[in-house]
């Protein structure tokens, strides 16, 4: 996986995000992994669904469209469930609960994912 930044224009709001863009990052996405740490966050994409099976923590979610506009969000998906977005979402993004507290994601905004 690459390891990248989310940027609300010029500003990092997410300092550590790795990108699932292939089929195996994908499919194993946070599984066998250590709990994501504040400032952390894991971006799938193709991605307009997640599940928490075999998860042991919640997780914030922010749904983005093909030019990474917020589409949806969801706070605190326990573990053992399945969300879906409500609209068109192209990528998901994965945080650690509580960070749609600080991060505050609009709909319509646009969030993007940069390399290091």
């Amino acid at each position: 996986m690459k390891a990248g930044a989310i940027y609300r224009g010029d500003d990092c709001v997410v300092e550590r995000v790795w990108r699932a863009a292939n089929p195996w990052t994908r499919l194993r996405g946070l599984l066998g992994r250590r709990p994501l740490r504040d400032g952390e966050g894991l971006l799938i994409e193709p991605c307009g669904s997640v599940h928490t099976f075999g998860m042991r923590y919640a997780l914030d979610l922010v749904f983005l469209d093909r030019a990474d506009r917020v589409v949806d969000v969801c706070a605190g998906l326990a573990p053992m469930r399945v969300r879906a977005s409500r609209a068109k979402a192209r990528k998901t993004l994965e945080l650690p609960a509580g960070s749609l507290d600080r991060l505050v994601p609009v709909i319509g905004e646009t969030l993007a994912w940069r390399a290091h």
